[in-house]
């Protein structure tokens, strides 16, 4: 079992810039708790993304001594991936490939193709640099822009993967929109068919949605888990403003009560959860 703790995405879309200092520190607290893998900033432009413009000196604060812990950045394309790929201490760099066209411009402004040319280099980049390319297939369970989805086109779009030799497919509900019902089938399918690949879930939810989504994504088979403490964050697309992150401590319940152990520090749990308050008051 693989959670994957995503900060990152908690405070992308926050208006107010944190503290580099407080980043800093709430990543570290982290770090201490026993997560398989810490998305914990993106090489990306800062007019896009100006909560996360200090993530090279966020990175240099780290304390990676004494954590099992790997790091993920995410990146928008191969210039930003090839600045992250520099940094020893980045074991993942993460790439969003959107199954809509329209929400891949959106993104990183580019076409799919384009996109999937990138996912190409990068990959080649990774192999080079002693990294992993991890791929978020966005919009993957559908979306609000009107694009065609089907069970077909997200098989179709691993398929392409698959052939560029990509490790590790994360299938993203980027606004929420999935269901048990499109969740299961998917992963159902999906594990199977590409025994080379570790499939994830990176699920946005609304409170009361969360524990159907995650049942029908381990009893699929899925064993890699994205979430964020507390459910902070989001997709800023999302229609539902309930929509959030799956909440980490919702996912550690869960595996609970499956019998399932995580391996976390659970101290360092809590007292992480305690120190996100502050970081994310009033948003």
């Amino acid at each position: 079992m693989k959670l994957i703790e995503c900060p990152r995405d908690a405070m992308q879309g926050l208006h107010d810039f944190i503290p580099t200092a407080t980043k800093t520190a709430y990543l570290n607290a982290l770090l201490q708790v026993g997560f398989d893998t810490l998305d914990f900033g993106s090489f990306v432009s800062p007019k896009a993304i100006p909560q996360l413009r200090d993530t090279a000196e966020v990175l240099a604060g780290l304390d990676l001594t004494n954590t099992k812990t790997k790091l993920l950045a995410i990146v928008a394309n191969l210039r930003g991936a090839e600045t992250a790929a520099q940094h020893p201490e980045i074991s993942y760099l993460g790439f969003p490939l959107s199954v809509s066209e329209t929400f891949q411009r959106r993104n990183t402004n580019q076409s799919t193709p384009e996109a999937l040319a990138d996912v190409a280099a990068m990959h080649a980049l990774c192999e080079r640099n002693g990294k992993t390319l991890v791929v978020y297939l966005s919009m993957g369970f559908g979306n609000p822009y009107g694009d065609a989805w089907s069970p077909e086109i997200v098989t179709d779009f691993t398929r392409q993967l698959a052939a560029l030799g990509v490790r590790i497919v994360a299938l993203s509900d980027t606004v929420g929109t999935s269901s048990a019902a499109t969740i299961a089938p998917l992963f159902s399918a999906l594990i199977p068919a590409y025994p080379q690949i570790e499939f994830g879930a990176h699920l946005h939810t609304t409170p009361g949605t969360w524990r159907e989504k995650v049942a029908a994504a381990y009893e699929a088979g899925c064993r890699r888990f994205d979430g964020a403490l507390g459910g902070f964050g989001g997709c800023p697309m999302a229609a539902d403003e309930l929509t959030g992150n799956m909440a980490t401590e919702n996912l550690v319940a869960f595996l609970a009560e499956q019998g399932v152990p995580t391996g976390l520090n659970m101290a360092a749990f809590h007292e992480a959860q305690l120190l996100s308050q502050p970081v994310f008051a009033g948003h």
